[in-house]
């Protein structure tokens, strides 16, 4: 009996699914901290633009970093959670966020300058990019964990597995922040020895701009190109080639932007426009022309009613002893014509923290003589330091006292004068006064800013002073109470109507006002006009404030 055969069908032998094979452990991790590091610098150098720019723009430095770090903060927390919605698609959408960082970050002081410049209101745009720069910013480490994480996966099993994971996965958080934070210290001291004083500040953003954007799209179309499909591929180039082309158009017309923009804030007849270490010096009108000069951005000589300031400012100081005179800034040298007026003085050392306002007032034509070429008297003795600081030297040589002494500074609502209407500063004034010395102070506006006025009256009477108040009036309609418009006396762009002083000895009694007998023939004050610009000051006056302090500033802007 033949047994039919049986034909057993053949065996599937299952294969294995095909993968792709994992980079080695460390291609992928060393070059996504290696971007990290450049885009926290990155990040850091929009935060500084930001806050340096706005400073400049709207003054009050201290409120606008406030500003800038917290919105930024808060919206760094806002873009992690968003972030969760791209972990699915870490790479492209790491990809995008880098080039919206580029194009948004870089072009950030361009945008803030043309808004103050052209509609004279930048607040709501500066809050606007820290919102945006901080969302992006906050997205990264989210996405930045989901690519260094995929492509650096221990091949472990079981519980193992598990710890294993768990201590890889602290283990690239460390990475990833120790390379953020050590980034944002290399663009936080870039940012002020490097890109700002060799590129300025709308160049240095763009530049930074066009670091982020080959950094964040190099990484992702190189290391994680297996990640994106050939649609993302092309969105990411076609998106990265474009913030590049914009980013580098912009650095090529970046100077006839600033000419333009120069030209809507100061006028047409902008002459000198220079950057210095410190700040920014533009000088209008015509050589034959009393010049009108600005110190970043805010009117500090007006050449058509200059001498009403300097007049009140110097004079009734002058009306006592006056063989040494002090001057606390004062670099375009009108004060020190003033005080050069009087025969009997023997010296006068002017105080100036920036050379480039005193090369430029002895230098430029126009300036110089308006200043009577007065750096050019050999009485004149000029000193570039900062002046709390020289002062404080001064106290220990005691040859150094003076019989008058004249503080011919920005208002005190500016944050970064405010150490000089601090009463440690007068404090320091008082030691180098002769007990019969006379202190000239410019306080602010009286009408405009009396809480100012009056702290400013408050500090020096708790540094031992009695002062006598006094204003002047008559001022051209400008920029003086700050570059933005919108911020003018009355939001109507015509700037404070006057002067405030404050005249000050040692004591508790108040000084007389009135003229020397050599006074010198002035154009705006006499004995009549002075004891109308005291009642006019008085006016004003209710219960003293407190005084401000080095640790606890009262001025506000």
């Amino acid at each position: 009996m033949i047994e039919p055969t049986v034909t057993m069908p053949p065996k599937r032998v299952r294969r294995a699914p095909v993968r792709r094979p994992e980079p080695p452990r460390g291609t992928v991790r060393f070059p996504v901290l290696a971007v990290v590091f450049v885009c926290a610098a990155c990040g850091l150098v929009y935060e500084l633009e930001l806050v340096a720019l706005a400073s400049y723009l709207i003054g009050d430095s201290v409120t606008q970093a406030s500003v800038v770090l917290s919105v930024m903060v808060f919206a760094m927390g806002v873009g992690s959670l968003l972030a969760k919605a791209l972990r699915c698609r870490a790479a492209v959408g790491f990809g995008l966020v880098e080039a919206g960082l580029a194009l948004i970050g870089g072009t950030s002081a361009l945008v803030l300058y043309a808004a103050f410049a052209w509609f004279g209101e930048s607040r709501y745009v500066l809050v606007a990019f820290s919102l945006a720069i901080g969302v992006l910013i906050g997205a990264e480490i989210p996405l930045l964990m989901s690519l260094i994480q995929r492509g650096d996966r221990p091949g472990r099993s079981g519980r193992k597995a598990s710890l294993g994971k768990q201590d890889d996965a602290a283990g690239t958080v460390a990475d990833l922040f120790a390379a953020d934070y050590v980034g944002a210290l290399v663009g936080g001291l870039a940012f002020p020895f490097l890109l700002l004083p060799w590129l300025g500040q709308l160049t240095g953003a763009l530049v930074t701009g066009a670091v982020n954007a080959v950094a964040g799209g190099g990484l992702v179309l190189w290391v994680f190109r297996r990640d994106l499909t050939a649609r993302s591929r092309a969105l990411l180039v076609a998106v990265n080639v474009a913030v590049l082309a914009v980013l580098a158009t912009a650095t090529v017309l970046v100077d006839d932007f600033e000419q333009a923009a120069r030209r809507a804030v100061y006028g047409e007849r902008v002459r000198v426009a220079v950057h210095t270490e410190l700040q920014e010096i533009v000088v209008t009108g015509g050589r034959e022309d009393p010049p009108d000069l600005f110190l970043d951005g805010r009117l500090r000589v007006a050449g058509q009613d200059e001498y009403r300031y300097h007049e009140a400012l110097v004079h009734p100081a002058m009306n006592g002893a006056h063989a040494r005179v002090l001057i606390v800034g004062g670099g375009d040298g009108m004060a020190a014509r003033e005080a050069l007026r009087y025969p009997t003085v023997r010296s006068v050392t002017v105080v100036e923290l920036d050379p480039g306002v005193v090369r430029l007032a002895r230098t430029d034509p126009a300036l110089a003589r308006l200043n009577g070429q007065a750096f050019r008297d050999p009485r004149v003795r000029v000193v570039h330091a900062d002046a709390f600081h020289w002062l404080r030297g001064a106290t220990d040589r005691l040859q150094e006292r003076y019989d008058v002494v004249i503080s011919d500074l920005p208002d005190p609502g500016i944050t970064p004068s405010a150490k000089l209407y601090a009463q440690e500063f007068y404090g320091l004034v008082a030691q180098v006064l002769t007990p019969s010395g006379r202190f000239a102070v410019h306080a602010g506006s009286v009408t405009d800013r009396p809480h100012t006025y009056w702290t400013v009256d408050a500090t020096l009477h708790a540094a031992g002073f009695a002062t006598r108040p006094y204003s002047a009036s008559g001022r051209t309609p400008g920029f003086a109470a700050g570059p933005d418009r919108a911020d003018s006396a009355g939001g109507t762009g015509r700037g404070p109507g006057d002067w405030g002083f404050l005249l000050a000895v040692p004591g508790s009694r108040p000084p007389a006002l009135g003229l020397a007998p050599d006074a010198p023939r002035l154009r705006s004050l006499g004995p009549d006009t002075l004891e109308a610009a005291a009642r006019r000051a008085e006016l004003g006056r209710g219960a003293e404030p407190p005084p401000s302090t080095l640790v606890h500033p009262r001025y506000g802007s």
